[in-house]
């Protein structure tokens, strides 16, 4: 490598940062992106890609199990196959064939720690580079170690461990009650792991209150023990496992103890001090993915602490990439409202899935969220189980479903869905959210008969017709 001088340079090779790459040199610029880890970021080894598929295969065969027929044909579940197929997912955390992609995209790559060490530049080692027009950072986040006495010390299991063990632990307590503790205690609960899952409130506090209800239920028919309003005053690893004294004076103990509360920026030692920025922080954007104050540095992903979400990060990722692009060649910036240039999904429109079992599939606001933002609203609630569909897809299919209506506009600000595969009907809800499409328009979006996506029918049906 002997070129020092690109028009982007992004720091942080995940998925995130590809997509701004990318974008960059599809819009005619050139592009170095910097990876202290591996190629394809926390998605690929240690998030999204991992944790589903250690998930995928208790699901898959509860659903077979669901349905006459093919229960009598199956057996049980094959743990070890379980993590091998995890490992070919992740390539055995080698990163070769992200690598090659990236030198295909035409994106230049280096490897090492990087550090912005003044106005558009970022030192890696001895070396300085220099970016002509943007730098942007996309290096995610880490997990959130709550303030605990004794926590730290007792080396707790990150989402990381959890989506990288090389086996299941015999008992596993869960600290959190949110999409990480939900999870990763599906998947090693169906393992067989004896699991406690300690939450501060209730399960998934930031959905619709029958989600984290449902899957609550779910997660104790599965074996795990459910403890809700639950806190932990104090952590120490003992030769039996790892003993939590909780907040009620009792104790219990583990072999391991995950810690899924929440997340934390990785921006302590990225040299934000020489440009005027504190080290630790979260950064602020506007939607362009420009960081306040500045005219060329710019944040997409976990780190701007917008949306923790890789989808959304990708779609941030390709607003920056783009924008990038025009103001680099003095092109117009479609910045408004849902223009090309910006990421409003962000605020209202995001889709969401916990791969719980069953799961919980959301887009817009809740309820909740949305009486506190102002609208006034209509919430209409359906059985999800009442549809001929869902009869056909399980034999005793449960499920909830929620829409709510914006009143003066006549559109949908929400919905969510808990159940069996309902992660596969939720982007209709995100393009009429997105669309703001008026519910009289969409009583000729015709389901097909017998489907789950019959929902749409009925849910209008109990709103009633314009």
């Amino acid at each position: 490598m002997t070129e020092t001088t690109y028009d982007v340079i992004v720091i942080g090779a995940g998925a995130v940062g590809e997509n701004i790459a990318d974008r960059a040199v599809q819009g005619g610029l050139t592009a170095l992106i910097i990876e202290s880890e591996l190629v394809g970021g926390e998605c690929s080894y240690w998030a999204c890609i991992p944790s589903k598929v250690l998930l995928r295969s208790g699901i898959a065969l509860r659903a077979a199990k669901a349905v006459g027929g093919a229960r009598e044909a199956v057996g049980e579940l094959d743990v070890a196959a379980v993590f091998a197929r995890r490992n070919s997912f992740t390539h055995d955390w080698n990163d070769d064939s992200q690598v090659a992609w990236v030198a295909g995209a035409g994106i230049d790559l280096v490897r090492g720690h990087a550090r912005i060490s003044g106005e558009k530049q970022v030192t890696v080692g001895d070396t300085v580079y220099t970016a002509r027009h943007a730098v942007a950072v996309s290096v995610g986040s880490d997990s959130l170690l709550p303030d605990i006495p004794g926590l730290a010390e007792a080396r707790p299991w990150t989402s990381r461990d959890a989506t990288s063990a090389k086996k299941a632990p015999s008992s596993l307590a869960i600290l959190g009650g949110g999409v990480v503790a939900v999870e990763m205690a599906t998947a090693y609960a169906t393992f067989g792991t004896r699991v406690t899952v300690l939450a501060r409130t209730s399960l998934l506090s930031n959905q619709e209150p029958f989600a984290g209800e449902i899957v609550a239920k779910s997660l104790t028919a599965l074996g795990a023990d459910v403890r809700l309003n639950s806190s932990v005053t104090s952590v120490r690893r003992a030769e039996a496992g790892v003993e939590l004294t909780l907040g009620d004076g009792s104790t219990l103990v583990a072999d391991e103890v995950l810690v899924g509360i929440g997340r934390t920026p990785r921006t302590s030692d990225l040299g934000f001090e020489t440009i005027g920025l504190t080290p630790g922080d979260w950064l602020h954007v506007d939607d362009t993915m420009l960081v306040s104050g500045f005219d060329w540095l710019y944040a997409c992903g976990d780190v701007n602490h917008r949306v923790l979400l890789t989808h959304q990060g990708k779609y941030q990722a390709r607003a920056a990439g783009d924008v990038i692009v025009a103001r680099a060649k003095g092109l117009p910036v479609s910045d408004g409202p849902w223009g090309t240039h910006v990421a409003t999904a962000d605020h209202e429109a995001v889709p969401q899935v916990t791969f719980s079992d069953p799961e919980v599939a959301s887009a817009g606001l809740t309820a909740a969220a949305a009486t506190k933002a102002g609208y006034d609203i209509r919430v209409v609630d359906y059985d999800l189980g009442w549809l001929a569909g869902s009869s056909v897809h399980a034999d005793d299919y449960a499920g909830q479903a929620r829409m709510v209506v914006d009143e003066k506009r006549g559109v949908i600000l929400g919905v969510t869905f808990v159940g069996q595969d309902v992660s596969e009907m939720i982007h209709a809800a995100t393009t009429a959210i997105v669309g703001e499409v008026p519910i009289s328009r969409l009583w000729h979006a015709v389901p097909a008969y017998p489907t789950m996506n019959e929902i749409w029918l009925r849910l209008l049906e109990t709103y009633g017709r314009p």
